[in-house]
Formats: structure tokens, sequence, C-alpha cells
């Protein structure tokens, strides 16, 4: 039997100690004193939207489906997320929250209403997965909520009575939410007012949302601790909208942050984005381009957030949108399932690297999504499930949760084909509050090994996982569940140079020892 990974056919002990060359091709330094700041664990956080066969048959199948079940939710993918330490999930969009009336998925399963997603292809919402299921979901699961409010097709009144009916512990709202079977209120965390206002959410001018952004967040009380309240902001190419709705003159007294959607097409080209598989390497190296892409977008917002001097000094960027997008392998479109690869498996451990490096502004990321639709962590198809190559990334990076960011430069050779080159390698790097250091390393060379000198930490070895696969494609099926999954690695130092080995299409995360 072919080995499924030509890196793993020596051994994992070949791989996990491998005879390194003398000298490294990249160095990485590093400055211990002076933390970025901590990475928030919601960084790490996930988006879930009713779009395709997301929370119908990804997550809720109903308490009556042959499928195992808790309360209607697949206790597969729950233990697949719970496994993940999920921090938040955003819901109920996207461009779905502004047609989400939340009345509907209230009450008894066979008396909700039969609704039409026309954002989405018009395809029939059962609303059977509604806010008790998603808050039961989230508080399982031990993750914060981050609810999208209806902008769109809502009201201030219909945001204000969902929030009461969630949080109070008196009165009409709380009595409604109590004979529906929930005797404690739940927390909300995060509201969003809005979700991209300057297309689907309905292609307002910026003032004329920072109106109805002011107008929102005046009334989005809740009891209790209050939620943060994030502005919906630009995408990557129009920054002057996130910057024309901070001009106005109530916006900084009434929001915490405000978004950002970034989206890794690997053409560039909305009409023709590029094949999930048997894509060939000229997309490999574009998706890079792109993805990489992310680090000045943040440094512009950066720049754009401090020509507004009444902003509070913790005011956050959330990148609650980002990801691989490419082209359906059907026609159905609407339902955006795509198979996940290796390639995802970079593309995510790179921006994970840049939100670590943005720690001090970054304050949350949301990868779309969660299961089923675009870059998920999980797929499924009937009683089976799959986990995702950006699942074992995800997965990966835990250690990074609420550890300090180090300031590292990076010196790297660039992976270059035809007119196009990016640096090779990426890095990151934390401590943790053990005082334990971690260290994250992409090689997003399609086609050669690397290594990094890493001396500069001072330590002797380094353990920890590596992702990597034989070809640019690679992924898993629901038949070959394990094609792409971590494996052991180690490296120890020699004379006082600890130099570590990075095959092509590599991600790997390391703890570092004395």
């Amino acid at each position: 039997m072919k080995s499924p990974n030509k890196w793993l056919s020596a051994g994992l002990a070949g791989l996990a100690l491998a005879v390194l060359p003398a000298a490294a091709q990249a160095k990485l330094d590093v400055d211990l004193t002076s933390p970025i700041g901590t990475i928030q664990p919601e960084i790490y956080g996930q988006f879930l939207e009713h779009l395709g066969a997301q929370p119908y048959d990804g997550i809720w199948v109903g308490p009556d489906s042959d499928i195992p079940n808790t309360d209607g939710i697949r206790d597969d993918v729950f233990a697949a997320l719970k496994a993940l330490h999920v921090p938040v999930i955003r819901w109920p969009g996207g461009c779905y929250a502004d047609l989400y009336h939340w009345r509907d998925g209230l009450g008894p399963q066979d008396q909700r209403p039969l609704r039409n997603n026309m954002v989405w292809g018009g395809t029939p919402e059962p609303n059977a997965f509604g806010t008790h299921e998603f808050f039961n979901l989230a508080e399982r699961l031990g993750a914060r909520t981050y609810l999208n409010l209806n902008l769109g097709t809502g009201s201030t009144r219909e945001a204000a009575d969902w929030l009461e009916y969630l949080t109070a512990t008196t009165g009409a709202r709380a009595d409604e939410r109590r004979a529906n079977g929930r005797e404690a209120p739940w927390t909300v965390d995060y509201v969003a007012i809005g979700n991209e206002t300057w297309g689907c959410g309905g292609h307002q001018t910026p003032e004329a949302y920072a109106d109805q952004y002011a107008m929102y967040a005046s009334f989005a009380k809740t009891e209790g601790e209050q939620p943060k309240r994030i502005i919906s902001g630009s995408h990557d190419e129009n920054i002057e909208y996130s910057d024309t709705v901070l001009s106005h003159p109530y916006i900084a007294d009434l929001a915490e942050g405000i978004s950002l959607h970034v989206y890794t097409l690997p053409t560039g080209d909305w009409g023709h984005k590029g094949a999930a598989t048997g894509f060939p390497e000229e997309e490999w190296i574009s998706a890079i381009q792109r993805t990489l892409r992310m680090d000045k977008v943040i440094d512009a917002q950066v720049a754009m957030f401090a020509k507004h001097a009444d902003l509070p000094d913790d005011f956050g960027l959330y990148v609650d949108e980002w990801g691989m997008w490419v082209d359906p392998a059907t026609e159905d479109d609407h339902k955006l399932y795509q198979q996940n690869t290796i390639r995802d498996a970079v593309v995510a451990a790179l921006n994970l690297n840049i939100f670590q490096s943005h720690a001090d502004v970054v304050k949350m990321a949301n990868i779309a999504q969660m299961v089923n639709v675009l870059q998920a962590m999980i797929l499924t198809d009937g009683p089976r499930m799959v986990l995702t190559p950006t699942y074992h990334v995800f997965e990966m990076y835990e250690p990074f949760m609420g550890a300090e960011a180090l300031r590292v430069t990076l010196d790297t050779p660039d992976y270059a084909l035809g007119e196009v080159a990016v640096p090779a390698i990426s890095a990151s790097a934390a401590r943790r509050t053990d005082g334990k250091i971690v260290l994250a390393l992409v090689n997003a060379d399609a086609r050669d090994s690397h290594t990094i000198d890493a001396s500069a930490f001072g330590a002797r070895r380094a353990e920890g996982r590596i992702l990597t696969a034989v070809t640019m494609d690679a992924h898993n099926t629901f038949d070959h569940p394990d094609t792409v999954k971590p494996m052991p690695y180690a490296a120890k130092g020699s004379r006082g140079t600890l130099v570590l080995s990075l095959p092509p299409r590599s991600v790997i995360v390391v703890t570092l020892e004395q």
C-alpha cells in the first residue's frame, strides 16, 4: 500500500528527528521583551449561517433522527467542535441575518413557519434551528455568542425585544422565554448591527448606515453585562466605507469595534474563482499571494483608525468573515459546499499568523464557515462526517489562545512561479501563561522544503505536530478520512543552534523547550 504522505514514508521517527543541514535557508529573530498583546481566543472563532447544509444535516438533524444526536444536535459534529474549544460563534448570518425574524424560530417545532431563504437560492427554511437551539449549542460548547441583528428587514423594536427575551430575568419577554422551556437568561457577548451594508445588507451609503447604526445601538440593551457592539465595516477594497461610518458624530460612544470581510479567491475573479481540487500550481501560488494581502489590509485599517481620535483605546477590528472561496463543484452554487485541501490548511495558517501578529487590534476572526459551507471545519454526508485539513490547523493552533504574541522578524527565501513571488515561510510566536514559547511555521512553497534557524529563542529542542501532504490538492474524504492529518514533529538543537526542517505544503506548531 502506497504511503499517503511521502514525508512519512520513512517512518515517523525519520520525520521527527531528521538530520538537518548545517546552514538554514531562513532565519527567525524574536523580541522577547515587548509582546504585541494577548491573542484573543476569539481569533479562532466560527461562523454559522443559515446556508446550504450547514444548520440542517450539518449541525441539526432533529431529536427523531436516526443519526445519534442530543436534543437534535449531531453528536459527532458536537464532539468535533468541542475538541476545538470553539471560543465564539457568529449567527444567524451573514446575508441571511437581514432576513431573519427571531420569533419564527420559537416554540414547538411543528408550529414554526416555513420560510424561503431568498438570499441563498430560495431554499426552504424550516426554522427548526432557532434561538433556543443556537444558544443551547453555544452554552454546551462553552462558546461565546455573536448575534447578528436584522437591520435590513427588521426594526429597532424587534432587535430590542430579542435581546430582552434572551437576557431578562423579569417581565413579559422573560416569561415568554420560560414558557418556551428556558428558565435562566442567556449571555449575549457580541452584537453586530447589520451585515455588509454596502452590499447584500441594503446597498446603503455609509452615511445612511451610520445613522441607522446609531439608532439600533442606542436600543441594543441587555440585562446585566452589555454586549460589545460591532459596526458592519468594509471589505478588503472599500476601506473608505468604514472611514466614513466612523466619522459619524456619535459612533465612537456606541461601538466597541468594526468588522472587516476578506475572502481568498485563487484567481481573484468572482466570476471564475478557481477549483477546489485539480487546480494548477498557478492557482496555488495565486491563492497564497492573495491571502497574504490580509496583512496590508489590516495595516490600512489600523492607519484609518488613527484618523479618528475619538475612538476608545480598546476599539477593535473584527474580521468576522474570512477564508477560501472557490467555484462550486456542481451548479448548486447557493449551497456553497466546497472540498477542503492542504491548500486550505496553508491558507488558514497564514491568516492565523497574520491575526496573531496584529493581536493588539484584531479582537475576533470568524472563518467562513463552520460545517459544509466554504472553508469548513467539518463536512457531513448523511450519517457520515469527516474533519478537514482546516479543522486540523485550528486544532494545532489551540496553544496560542490567550498567549502573549511576540514580535518576530523573518528572513525567508521566496517561493516563485512565473512572475509571481511570495515569501516561502510564515511564522508567529507567543509566550503562554506557563512561560513556554509556542511557535507556528508555514511553508507555503508547493514544491520545495526549507529550513529555518530558530536559535534566537534560546531553545534546545522543539516538539509538536506537523500537517503536510503529498499533493497540492490532497484532502480527506468520507472513505479516506485520514489522508491529511497531523503527525508528531520534533527537532533537537546542536551546539546552540536550533534548525527546523519544513517540508513543502506544511504547517508546523511546536513548543520550544530550554
